[in-house]
């Protein structure tokens, strides 16, 4: 981190009522007087005329507020204009505040120097990212969570147990002749065990948490005629497919995002399931059955009024959710392929309700809802099979020395996680992921 004073929007782009300026750095104070004449009162909205440092001229009245170091978001100095929301307001504040020696942010640099100044950990960061990114409720608390230190604290826990088994595989290591405990060596390979099958559960979670984070994929499939693009407008609640009576219709994968009880869900409708009759279609049902392989979920869809075709009845297995469409001009199996169907009009509308239901229960499974702290990222998943490789090297090790070197492994792999060790090579990764103000 260099000593440079940053500046960014932190509001959303466009014309709004209202615009927020952020400014963070060792010289806001010097900066934020050069265009408000003088600092506010700390944590206390004021109302000024913003001046233009080198001409003078009047920018906009704006409720500024200031914040001293390190009682402030980044941990610096830092100051906010509520600025009106014009583009020549903004436009006109950026070219002061750079001219009164500010430099435009980088993406996620205010958070973080809240991370290099110990306002926050790497995981906490990370929640913010995603808070500032969720589409759905359930995004919205999973990431409230995570930034509020859900993870942090797991994390820092399973870390403090770590330190305080090193130190008593060290204290056997130097004083090995002295009158310690009796099988304290055996303890702390019992603990580190106990600990590993804790990581391991952990990371037995299929992905939950980052499913939530990056949403679902379901995958309409079934023959032509079935019914499937209509059935996806129904869901959708808009017209996403073209609906024909004539076969092969859809041939390309059509998407709708859609929210499922707070799940993120991107619906796809594919190409009918049958032997192609040409080489665009049989194109479309290669990438319907790629699609499948894809899914998170599978919506197995049949008509009603026809028999089941085997393509699509091959698909139908435990987990599937399995329709029998055009319920209007014909009455539902009670069973297709060992499976009770949800009975559906996508044209009436009757058995909708019902669908959604399911598919919002479906899909509330497959991401996890009612974990605390679910891992929400690849490298979380990384570093803690890393730290639990260590940990079953551990109860591989000949030597105390070894089984020594295997903890502090360990602890190297969950600071990574944290911050606390090692970090440089993932700060850009992390926080490159942020909109430039935050």
């Amino acid at each position: 981190m260099n000593g440079d004073t940053i500046f960014a929007l932190a509001s959303g782009a466009g014309r709004a009522a209202v615009a927020v300026m952020r400014l963070s750095g060792p010289e806001a104070a010097r900066v934020l007087a050069a265009l408000a004449g003088r600092l506010p009162r700390p944590r206390e909205a004021t109302l000024r005329r913003l001046r233009h440092p080198a001409t003078g001229e009047a920018l906009d009245r704006a409720l500024v507020l200031w914040f001293p170091g390190p009682r402030s978001y980044t941990g610096e100095d830092a100051a906010e204009l509520h600025l009106h929301g014009g583009p020549a307001v903004i436009a006109g504040v950026a070219e002061a505040l750079a001219a009164a020696g500010a430099r435009p942010a980088e993406p996620g640099e205010f958070t973080r120097r809240a991370f290099l100044h110990g306002k926050l950990d790497l995981t906490a960061a990370e929640g913010i990212a995603d808070l500032i990114a969720a589409e759905t409720a359930a995004q919205r608390r999973q990431a409230l969570r995570q930034a509020e230190g859900a993870l942090a604290a797991l994390y820092g826990g399973w870390a403090a147990r770590l330190s305080r088994l090193l130190a008593r595989q060290e204290a056997f290591i130097e004083f090995e002749e002295e009158d310690l405990p009796s099988g304290l060596d055996a303890a702390v390979a019992a603990e580190a065990a106990a600990l590993r099958a804790e990581i391991a559960a952990h990371l037995d979670d299929e992905g939950r948490g980052e499913r939530l984070r990056e949403g679902l994929l379901v995958a309409i499939l079934g023959a032509p005629n079935a019914g499937k693009s209509s059935l996806m407008n129904a869901l959708a609640g808009r017209e996403v497919a073209i609906v024909s009576t004539r076969a092969g219709t859809t041939r390309d994968v059509v998407e709708a995002r859609l929210d499922l009880g707070g799940v993120p869900v991107t619906l796809a409708d594919t190409a009918g399931l049958r032997e192609a009759a040409d080489e665009i279609e049989a194109e479309g049902v290669r990438r319907a059955r790629l699609r499948a392989g894809e899914a998170d979920l599978i919506l197995a869809v049949f008509a009603a009024d026809a028999p089941p075709d085997a393509e699509t009845l091959a698909l139908v297995r435990p987990g599937v959710v399995v329709v029998a469409n055009k319920t209007d001009l014909a009455p539902a199996p009670a069973q297709i392929g060992g499976e009770a169907p949800i009975p559906v009009s996508a044209r009436t509308g009757a058995g909708l309700a019902a669908l959604q239901a399911r598919l919002a229960e479906a899909a509330a499974s497959r991401a996890g809802l009612a974990a605390e702290a679910p891992l929400t990222r690849p490298r979380h998943r990384a570093a803690l099979r890393e730290a639990a490789g260590w940990l079953a090297a551990l109860e591989a090790a000949p030597l105390p020395e070894l089984r020594a070197e295997a903890l502090r492994a360990a602890l190297r792999s969950l600071g990574r996680l944290t911050g606390q060790v090692g970090v440089e090579a993932v700060l850009d990764l992390v926080f490159g992921e942020f909109c430039i103000g935050k």
